[in-house]
C-alpha cells in the first residue's frame, strides 16, 4: 500500500490530493485517490476499468439524527425533493436524463446520513457530476408549493406502505422512542411522525438546505472505468464554485442508561404476537463492535446458533434472530421471537433468560470466532464485486472514520477478536442488564404481552439544540460557463459481453462459464427445470416444491444441518437451495481456495438427503403458518386473488407457490422423497459458473455430478385453459387498511423470450410502466402523490402469463387510482408513443446493456439466458438491432394487441366501507369477493 501527500498541477489549483492507495499484491483494499477542493467537497476516485460502467454516490452527513423535535422526518422528505429539479434542470430531468443514458439512480436516507448515487456507462460522467452538482448549487429557487405538498404526499405513502400498512412496520418507531431519551436523535425513526410531515413548510426546507446540503458537509465519490485527470477537471468545473455551508460539527450525545426494564406494545394486524428486547450497546467503529457481532451471531445467527435451537427445532417459534445494528452515534442488541399463533410472550422471554443463562455455561468455542472471521471476509469480498459496492464502502469509511482506507482497518478489528472479548462484552452490556422489551399482537388478543406498559419518555429537563438556522442566506455558485448547456455525453462505451465458455457432463448436464479475477471467489448456479410448474401434475398436493426445497436444506444422511452449517461457515462458503415458478435453484459461493471442500459439502447435500422426519413436520408447519399469515397481507392477498381469478382453479398458476392450507396439509414425506427421487435430475439441470477459476481446473471438480443417473423429466408446455373475463372490480375486504392494494391485468398470452414479440412487448411498455418516468408512475405517484409507486409489466416466465399494471395507492385515493391506471392505459392503447418517449426509450434500454454484466449474479443471469436459448445464443446482437430499428407504428400495433382493456380485471383489497361508494361510481360492475377470489354470497364465479 502507497500513500503520498503532494498538490496536484495548477491546472486543477483547487484540488488538493490528499492521499494515493494503490494495492500490492493480494491485499484486500480498494485503491483511490483522496482530494478535498478549496470549498471543502471531499473528493474521492477509485479507478476500475474491467466494465464500461462509472458510479457516482454524493453523501451529505445529515440524516434523520439532525431534525428537531416536532419536524421528524424532514431529513428523508428532503432527499425526495432533491429529485424534483434545480435551476438548470427541469422537474422530473435528473431520472430522465440517467435513465435514458441507461443508467440507475436513487437516493437513500438513514439516521447519520443522506446519499444520492447513479451507476451510469461510463460515457455519462460529464452529466451525471453536472446533475449531482446543480442540486448542490441551485436547488432553491426550483422549488415549489405544489412540488413540496406532492412529494409530500408520496412520502407519506411511503410510510403507509413501508410501515402503517405493513406487519410489524411500527416496531421500530416503539423501539425507538422507548429505548432512547426524550430528544435523543435516535428517539425517531427516519420516516418521521404523520403530524410532523403535515407541520412542516417550504421555509424549514430551504432553512434545512442551506444548514446541511453544502460541499464541506459532503463527500463525492466516484469509481470505475474513469480518466482521473480528466474527472477531476470536471469535478473542479461543477462543483468547485458551490458555496460552503455552516462549518458542521460531530454530534455528541450524552450517555444513558436504562435504569429499569421497560416494557411497551401495540396492537397489529398480524397472526403470530412478536416478543423484541432490545439492549443498548456501543456505536459503529467502537473497539467492542465486533465481539457484539459475534455474540449475537452465536446467539441467533444462524443454524448453529443457541436462540435457532431452542426456538425452531423445538418448534416453539416460526422466526428468531439476534442482531447488532450499529450507527453513528449508537448500537442495540436486537432479540426477536415470532412464536407460534396464540402464545403468551411470557414464555417466549423465559426460554431467552434460559437461552441466555445457557449460553453463560457454553461459553464461546473456537468454532465460534473461525465461523464468523471467515463469514465476515467472504462476506466482505462478495460486496467488492460491483464498483458501486467499492465506492460505498469508500464513502462510508470516509464520512463517518473519517478514512477511506478503513477497511484494513476493519479487518484487524474482525480478526483480533478473541473468545474472552465476546464474554467480556456479554457480562458489560447483556449480563443482568436492562432492556426494552416490545410485545406486539395480534387484534383483540392483548393478554398476550408480556408486561403493561411502563414508560413514557420524559421532556423534562431537555433543552434543544441550536442547530444554526438563524441568518442562513442563499447564496449561488458564480460560475465561467453556461449551466444550461447539458453536457453531451462522449462515444458509447463498447459493450464488454463476458467471453464464456460452454462444456456438457457426461450425463448430458450442460455447462456454462466465465472466468471473473475481480475477487478471489466463484459462484456456481446448478438450475433444475421446473420448479412450481411441476405441481401441474398433482393440484391436490401443491406447495411440494417449497417443501422439499426446504427439506434439502436441512440435514443428511452423515451430518446434521448444524454440522453442515458449521463447515460452510469456517469455509467463508455458502450453499442455499431456493424455488422459484419455474425452477429449483442451487446456489454456491465459495472462496477459490475453499472450493473443493464447499462442492463436497454440495455432494453429500444434493444426493444423499436424510428427509427426516422430525424436520419434515418442522417445516410442514412452518409453511402451514406462513400461508395463514399471507392471508392477513394485502398485497399477497391482492396477487393471489388476482391469479386464481385470471388463471381458474384447474391451472395450477392460480395457486400460490406455498401452496394453500387444503394442499399442502396434504402433503406426507413419502410424497416428498417420492417429489425428489422423480423430478431431481440431470435430464433437467445446466450449471452457470461465474469466477476466479479457469474452465480447465473447474470441469474436473464437477466429476461428482457423473454419479447422477438421468431419467426423463416432462414439463409443462402448455397448462390447463384459462377462463376469459369482460372488465370488472372484485373488491376483497380488509377493514381499516391504510392502503389499497390494486391489480389491474388480463392474460396476455407471452411466453418469456429475449428477442421476438416478447421482447417488443417489453420495449412497448417501457414508457407505459416500466421506467420510474413512465406514464403510469409520474402520474400516480409525482403529479397525484396517490402512492409510492407505479408500475406495470409482462410476466416473464416460460408459460403464458399475464400483463400486470399494479400499485398500493392511499385509501381515500383507490377510486383515483383506478380511473388514473385506466387513462393511462386506454390513451396509449389508442394513441401510442410519442416520437421523444422512442427515442427515449431506445436510448435507455440500449445503453443500459452496458450495467447488465458486470457482478457475478449479472454474469450468470447472461450465461443462463444462453443456455436456455441456445436457437438465439446471440440475442445480445439480435436485441440490439431490433431496438434501433423499431418503429413508432410498430409500437403502437403493439400497444393495440397487448392493451386489451375490455379483457381486464380489477382487482382491489382495501377497506370497504372507505372505498366501494367511490368504486361504485366507475360504471363497472363491483363484484366482491373473499380471500380465495369466490362471491361472499357464495355463489360460484361464472367469468
Amino acid at each position: 500500500m502507497l500513500l503520498c501527500f503532494a498538490l496536484i498541477n495548477s491546472a486543477f489549483s483547487q484540488a488538493k490530493l490528499l492521499e494515493k492507495v494503490t494495492k500490492k499484491g493480494n491485499e484486500l483494499i480498494i485503491p483511490y485517490e483522496k482530494y478535498v477542493l478549496s470549498n471543502g467537497l471531499t473528493l474521492l476516485i477509485h479507478e476500475d476499468h474491467s466494465d464500461p460502467v462509472v458510479h457516482v454516490d454524493v453523501t451529505y452527513h445529515v440524516g434523520s439524527a439532525r431534525e428537531e423535535i416536532g419536524k421528524s422526518g424532514f431529513a428523508h422528505f428532503f432527499e425526495h425533493m432533491m429529485f424534483q429539479g434545480s435551476d438548470h434542470v427541469a422537474d422530473e430531468e435528473h431520472f430522465k436524463l440517467i435513465t435514458e443514458a441507461g443508467g440507475t439512480m436513487n437516493g437513500t436516507t438513514n439516521r447519520d446520513r443522506t446519499n444520492y448515487f447513479e451507476t451510469i456507462p461510463k460515457n455519462q460522467l460529464e452529466r451525471a457530476l453536472w446533475l449531482e452538482s446543480d442540486r448542490m448549487g441551485f436547488l432553491l429557487d426550483a422549488v415549489t408549493q405544489k412540488k413540496f405538498e406532492v412529494q409530500r404526499a408520496t412520502v407519506k405513502n411511503e410510510r403507509g406502505q413501508n410501515y402503517d400498512n405493513r406487519p410489524y412496520g411500527l416496531a421500530g418507531e416503539y423501539i425507538a422512542k422507548t429505548l432512547y431519551p426524550y430528544g435523543h436523535p435516535y428517539s425517531w425513526l427516519t420516516i418521521g411522525y404523520i403530524e410532523d410531515l403535515n407541520r412542516v413548510n417550504v421555509k424549514d426546507l430551504k432553512d434545512f438546505f442551506l444548514r446541511w446540503y453544502g460541499p464541506n458537509n459532503a463527500t463525492l465519490t466516484i469509481g470505475g472505468d474513469v480518466d482521473v485527470k480528466q474527472t477531476l477537471r470536471w469535478v473542479e468545473k461543477y462543483f468547485g464554485s458551490i458555496p460552503k455551508c455552516p462549518s458542521v460539527t460531530k454530534t455528541i450525545v450524552p450517555a444513558f442508561r436504562l435504569e429499569n426494564n421497560r416494557y411497551v406494545s401495540y396492537e397489529d394486524n398480524v397472526r403470530f404476537p412478536m416478543l423484541q428486547v432490545v439492549f443498548p450497546t456501543v456505536p459503529a467503529y467502537h473497539p467492542d463492535e465486533k465481539a457484539l457481532d459475534v455474540l449475537a451471531e452465536i446467539l441467533g445467527g444462524g443454524r448453529t446458533s443457541i436462540f435457532y435451537k431452542n426456538f425452531i427445532k423445538t418448534q416453539k417459534a416460526i422466526q428468531v434472530s439476534v442482531s447488532h445494528p450499529t450507527t453513528e452515534l449508537a448500537g442495540e442488541l436486537t432479540l426477536l421471537t415470532l412464536p407460534l399463533p396464540n402464545t403468551k410472550l411470557e414464555t417466549m422471554e423465559s426460554l431467552i433468560r434460559l437461552s441466555l443463562e445457557e449460553f453463560e455455561k457454553r461459553g464461546v468455542t473456537d468454532d465460534d470466532i473461525a465461523q464468523f472471521k471467515a463469514s465476515y471476509e467472504s462476506n466482505l469480498i462478495q460486496s467488492l464485486s460491483s464498483v458501486a459496492g467499492k465506492a460505498s464502502q469508500l464513502a462510508g469509511f470516509q464520512t463517518f472514520p473519517g478514512n477511506p482506507n478503513y477497511l484494513p482497518v476493519e479487518l484487524k478489528a474482525v480478526q483480533s477478536v478473541t473468545k474472552e472479548d465476546v464474554m467480556r462484552v456479554y457480562n458489560q452490556y447483556v449480563k443482568g442488564k436492562n432492556a426494552v422489551f416490545l410485545s406486539v399482537y395480534p387484534k383483540g388478543k392483548k393478554d398476550l404481552i408480556l408486561a403493561a406498559d411502563n414508560f413514557t419518555a420524559s421532556t423534562a429537563n431537555y433543552k434543544a439544540p441550536d442547530y444554526g438556522y438563524k441568518g442562513l442566506k442563499y447564496v449561488k455558485a458564480k460560475d465561467n460557463f453556461d449551466r444550461n448547456q447539458k453536457p453531451s455525453p462522449g462515444a458509447n462505451p463498447e459493450l464488454k459481453v463476458p467471453p464464456y465458455w460452454t462444456d456438457k457432463l457426461k450425463n448430458g448436464i450442460k455447462v456454462i462459464g466465465t472466468t471473473s479475477d475481480e475477487i478471489p471467489a466463484v459462484t456456481l448456479s446448478v438450475i433444475l427445470k421446473g420448479g412450481h410448474t411441476l405441481s401441474a401434475n398433482d393440484l391436490s398436493k401443491v406447495g411440494i416444491v417449497p417443501l422439499t426445497v426446504s427439506m434439502m436444506n436441512e440435514s443428511t444422511e452423515r451430518h446434521s444441518s448444524e454440522e453442515l452449517s458449521t463447515q460452510l461457515q469456517k469455509l467463508g462458503s455458502t450453499i442455499s437451495f431456493n424455488y422459484g415458478a419455474e425452477g429449483v435453484y442451487v446456489t454456491v459461493n465459495s472462496p477459490v481456495k475453499n472450493l473443493d471442500a464447499t462442492l463436497a459439502v454440495l455432494e453429500e447435500k444434493m444426493f444423499h438427503p436424510k428427509f427426516a422426519a422430525e424436520d419434515f413436520e418442522r417445516l410442514k408447519k412452518q409453511q402451514l403458518e406462513g400461508i395463514s399469515n399471507q392471508s392477513t397481507q394485502p398485497v399477497a392477498i391482492a396477487s393471489q386473488v388476482f391469479d386464481k381469478l385470471l388463471y381458474g382453479p384447474k391451472n395450477v398458476q392460480s395457486y400460490p407457490i406455498s401452496g394453500t392450507l387444503e394442499t399442502v396439509k396434504n402433503i406426507s414425506l413419502e410424497d416428498v422423497v417420492q417429489f425428489y427421487r422423480n423430478n431431481f435430475s440431470p435430464s433437467n439441470t445446466q450449471i452457470v459458473a461465474v469466477g476466479a477459476i479457469q474452465k480447465s481446473a473447474l470441469i474436473p471438480k464437477l466429476s461428482f455430478l457423473n454419479q447422477w443417473e438421468p431419467k426423463k423429466i416432462s414439463l409443462p408446455e402448455k397448462l390447463s385453459e384459462t377462463p376469459s373475463f369482460n372488465t370488472k372490480i372484485y373488491l376483497i375486504d380488509k377493514e381499516k387498511a391504510a392502503q389499497s392494494e390494486i391489480r389491474i391485468g388480463y392474460l396476455a398470452g407471452l411466453p418469456y423470450s429475449p428477442v421476438g414479440e416478447y421482447y417488443k412487448s417489453f420495449v412497448m411498455n417501457y414508457i407505459l410502466g416500466g421506467a420510474f418516468n413512465s406514464r403510469i408512475n409520474l402520474n400516480l405517484r409525482e403529479e397525484k402523490g396517490y402512492t409510492y409507486g407505479a408500475r406495470s409489466s409482462f410476466s416473464n416466465t416460460r408459460l403464458p402469463g399475464a400483463f400486470t399494471a399494479q400499485a398500493g395507492v392511499k385509501a381515500m385515493a383507490t377510486d383515483s387510482s383506478v380511473v388514473e391506471f385506466l387513462k393511462e392505459i386506454t390513451n396509449y392503447a389508442r394513441n401510442g408513443i410519442t416520437e421523444d418517449e422512442l427515442i427515449f426509450t431506445k436510448n435507455s434500454i440500449g445503453q443500459s446493456d452496458a450495467l447488465k454484466y458486470e457482478t457475478p449474479s449479472q454474469k450468470a443471469s447472461f450465461l443462463g439466458l444462453i443456455l436456455d436459448y441456445p436457437e438465439i445464443a446471440n440475442f445480445v446482437t439480435e436485441r440490439k438491432e431490433l431496438l434501433s430499428h423499431i418503429t413508432k407504428a410498430e409500437i403502437d400495433q403493439l400497444a393495440k394487441k397487448y392493451l386489451q382493456l375490455d379483457k381486464m380485471i380489477i382487482v382491489v383489497v382495501g377497506d370497504k366501507k372507505m372505498i366501494k361508494p367511490g368504486l361504485d361510481k366507475l360504471g363497472y360492475e363491483v363484484v366482491e369477493v373473499d380471500k380465495n377470489g369466490q362471491p361472499v354470497s357464495a355463489v360460484p364465479l361464472k367469468p
